[in-house]
């Protein structure tokens, strides 16, 4: 039975996301110094409430939870909104997720199979639900899997200027497994092959490593 869209995370349980550490850590010390002197300080008092909101908006958008992978040939690798679905000239068909800053933004491995290429392509940052996003900073996977080859993308948005991938090329990985971050609002593209049925609608929520991309 497939899971739900209707998923919920909270940060019970979950853990930070890996690449978290440059944004984070200087504004939860920012929060914690301005507390701490709060008591003493107008200037302090007048920090520590933006700032610790600041910090709890952080732990919250960089926050990894645990999840039960689903079964199914393909499962989302992001969680957000199906913003498109297009058939592709080769016969793909190209399923765009758009991740907003509320969702959780680790990326997960769509099929079980072995990375053969993870390539970085400069570009600019317009907002990632704009056509002109596809020549925005992103990066390419590649996948050997048993329906062949599979491309995912990730796409910076206006806000993200950093994509963090955590496995090389080379990596086996399972369908589920955790394999990259992009900080801030952005987009996932997924290339379905030749002949595989899209499950999912636009306008559609997903949850990676949860929701089901393909049809049977």
């Amino acid at each position: 039975m497939p899971h739900s869209s209707a998923h919920r995370d909270s940060l019970a349980g979950a853990r930070l996301a890996r690449g978290a550490s440059p944004w984070l850590l200087p504004t939860v010390a920012t929060a914690a110094v301005s507390l701490v002197r709060a008591r003493r300080s107008g200037a302090a008092r007048a920090v520590a409430v933006p700032a610790t909101a600041l910090a709890a908006g952080m732990l919250w958008f960089f926050r990894d939870p645990e999840r039960e992978i689903a079964e199914g040939r393909v499962i989302s690798p992001a969680d957000g909104v199906v913003q498109s679905i297009m058939p592709w000239k080769d016969g793909r068909t190209r399923v765009a997720i758009f991740m907003s800053p509320l969702n959780v933004h680790v990326n997960r491995a769509p099929l079980a199979g072995t990375v053969t290429s993870v390539e970085h392509i400069p570009g600019g940052f317009v907002p990632a639900f704009n056509k002109e996003s596809e020549n925005n900073e992103r990066v390419v996977w590649h996948f050997d899997t048993e329906l062949g080859d599979i491309e995912m993308i990730q796409i910076a948005g206006a806000v993200a200027r950093r994509i963090v991938p955590y496995v090389p090329e080379g990596t086996k990985v399972e369908q589920g497994d955790r394999i990259g971050l992009i900080r801030f609002g952005s987009r996932v593209d997924l290339y379905l092959p030749e002949g595989v049925e899209v499950a999912v609608e636009v306008g559609q929520k997903t949850v990676a490593g949860v929701t089901r991309i393909d049809r049977d």
